[in-house]
């Protein structure tokens, strides 16, 4: 962990999500769990907007037991399960009570490559060790027990090793599996590095 280049509260308060969804590509999600160092870079992100998007789990104001760190200032962990089975990691950002959330659906994989494969049941590293965000949760050990946890930590970051994505390298297209969101659902903002193996397939 290198402490100079660990992003700080400031870049997750941002109040525009979707360019902080395109801002995160090319930054590295690195995991300290169970004593195991494992990192990748970030290659497609999603965008979700509370106060105009009928995919966010925040829409209209919407608070539970689950969505309450949304409503929290950024740069916490917002993991929930997906069908039962997938932990599936968010960053909270923006101020407390604008409930902004980017999904990082995939990384390409650094540091603690065999840690990855093992916790996936992998004996060599495919695109799809973290090709989509429950694999890639899977792989990094992160699950629901991490929820809300602090992305200043030490055990869930994020780093900017000055890898600038430029944006015509950037791919928008609408995101997935949110088709209850109506004509939200067509809203471009799921966020791909173009021609990186470790994406997950378009929709």
């Amino acid at each position: 962990m290198n402490n100079n280049k660990k992003l700080q509260r400031g870049f997750y308060l941002g109040n525009d999500v979707v360019q902080i969804a395109k801002d995160l590509l090319g930054k590295t999600l690195c995991t300290q769990i169970d004593g195991l160092l494992t990192s990748g870079k970030i290659v497609e992100t999603e965008a979700y907007c509370w106060e105009k998007d009928k995919a966010s789990h925040a829409h209209l104001n919407r608070r539970t037991n689950r969505t309450k760190i949304l409503f929290g200032k950024g740069g916490f962990a917002y993991v929930y399960l997906c069908y039962g089975i997938h932990s599936l990691f968010n960053i909270v950002t923006n101020r407390e009570e604008f409930a902004d959330v980017v999904l990082i659906r995939a990384i390409e994989p650094l540091k603690g490559v065999e840690h990855m494969m093992a916790r996936r049941g992998m004996d060599k590293p495919k695109y799809n060790l973290t090709a989509g965000p429950g694999v890639m949760s899977k792989a990094l050990g992160i699950t629901t027990e991490h929820y809300g946890t602090d992305l200043i930590g030490n055990k869930i970051w994020l780093e900017d090793n000055n890898e600038t994505v430029s944006p015509d390298a950037v791919l928008s297209s609408p995101r997935v599996g949110i088709d209850y969101a109506e004509e939200d659902a067509l809203l471009p903002w799921r966020f791909r590095i173009a021609n990186n193996l470790w994406c997950s397939k378009a929709k």
